[in-house]
């Protein structure tokens, strides 16, 4: 059963554009990108698709760097389907195994412009860095990430529960009765995340035992996938690294972490890899003194945020009994899971056509330290947003931070509903993507 999701209209879009280049769907493992091509497909009247995986011996058809026509007729002939400009959806999964591939998909948008190609792979950011210049102007990227809380609501039939939050802010906040339920499903959607294959199995079945087996899959399905990473590197190296990240979400990551093997350089190239793989979202320092909020930052000075709160509530190892026992705020609070729910939405909210970047400061100090959680650009405006995990909490890092740099608003998010006071403008957890409508 396919779960609609926000990226669906990008994708038509796409499809009906009259100049359109090729497409690389990009993202991490089982978050959705072949499903939604499938979806897609049925507003072609042919699908072609070949996963390279699946079947290697694809890969010679590409070899010699073979001319267009002369490939998709054979194409078309090994998988017994017309491939017609304008009507024919052929899509490569897995492109990653075929780098010569990946090369070729700029010929499409230069020989046969006309005919709708996408390419997508769970490891292909490991390929491209191999490539100096895949394809520069001539193909398009698309980034996809699990679900956000907005795509879970509708997946679960929750609409008009999702429309009320889009249009409520400080003068219009939700009735109590309402937040309080949208809260509960908030705090489901921590442990449930947003993998596909997760969602999917609460909707059809509403049993959260059957989808900390699907979350305990797909953890582990990611590990194997470590070996694949680069071959001078050991599984054992990259896990310990992976949880060195786990323990350290919503903190400053320190290399010396607790029994670390690993010298700084080697846990670096570690990192590296997680992030190519989509597994881990560096948040990186920022001086914030004006835009472009990148061109001020401190590389030495990152977090780390694992991709979905369900597959990070899994590698923790915490009890589901405990979980749904524990007082509200201390299960929002439990490992940071409120700051890393904040940024994978905040990250959600950006545009699909470029890789997004997350932002954090913080100012070190003898007398007087602080530390805002993200630092977001809003067409001209430079806005801190700081994360609590209940209904209360000082917020002395968020005033510094406006007086240091002479801005107006911050934003706190919280479990508290919408509202406003002096310069701070609170936003209820389960609706960060309002901070980004015009």
């Amino acid at each position: 059963m396919y779960l609609p999701r926000n990226i669906d209209n990008e994708l038509l879009v796409w499809k009906n554009e009259a100049n359109r280049k090729p497409l690389l769907l990009r993202g991490a493992r089982q978050v959705g990108k072949s499903s939604a091509v499938r979806n897609l497909s049925k507003h072609f009247t042919h699908f072609v698709e070949l996963n390279f995986d699946e079947n290697p011996a694809l890969g010679k058809l590409f070899e010699n760097n073979p001319l267009i026509d002369d490939l998709c007729e054979q194409l078309s002939i090994y998988t017994k389907t017309p491939i017609i400009e304008g009507k024919t959806l052929l899509f490569f999964d897995e492109i990653q195994s075929c780098i010569p591939a990946i090369s070729m998909l700029r010929y499409f948008y230069e020989k046969k412009p006309d005919l709708h190609v996408i390419a997508a792979g769970s490891l292909l950011e490991f390929a491209m860095s191999e490539i100096p210049s895949h394809a520069v102007g001539r193909v398009r990227s698309l980034f996809l990430f699990p679900f956000s809380f907005n795509e879970f609501l509708t997946a679960l039939g929750e609409g008009a529960l999702l429309a009320l939050i889009g249009k409520s802010n400080s003068d219009k906040p939700i009735n109590e009765l309402i937040h309080q339920k949208i809260i509960l499903y908030l705090r489901r959607f921590f442990i449930i995340g947003g993998m596909p294959e997760a969602v999917s199995v609460y909707k059809q079945t509403g049993d959260l035992l059957k989808v900390q087996n699907i979350l305990n899959d797909l953890f582990i399905s990611f590990q194997e996938d470590f070996s694949k990473y680069k071959k001078k590197i050991s599984t054992e190296r990259i896990t310990e690294v992976f949880y060195a990240v786990i323990q350290q979400v919503g903190n400053k990551f320190t290399y010396s972490y607790p029994n670390a093997t690993q010298n700084n350089i080697q846990v670096k190239e570690v990192l590296d890899l997680l992030q190519k793989a989509g597994l881990i979202i560096p948040v990186t320092h920022t001086a914030a003194n004006g835009i472009p909020l990148g061109a001020e930052t401190n590389p030495k000075k990152r977090k780390f945020l694992i991709l979905d709160t369900g597959i990070y509530q899994r590698s923790l190892g915490l009890n589901l009994t405990q979980l749904f026992n524990e007082e509200q705020t201390t299960f929002v609070n439990r490992g940071g899971i409120a700051e890393l729910h904040a940024g994978l939405e905040i990250m959600k909210s950006g545009s699909c056509y470029s890789k997004p970047e997350l932002y954090y400061w913080q100012r070190e100090s003898r007398n007087s330290q602080a530390e805002v959680d993200y630092i977001i650009q809003k067409q001209n405006e430079i806005i801190p947003v700081e994360v609590k995990a209940g209904t209360k909490g000082a917020m002395q890092s968020l005033y510094v931070f406006l007086k240091e740099k002479n801005t107006n608003k911050g934003i706190r998010c919280s479990l508290e509903n919408f509202s406003e006071f002096e310069s701070i403008e609170v936003v209820p957890l389960y609706a960060i993507g309002n901070i980004f409508k015009v």
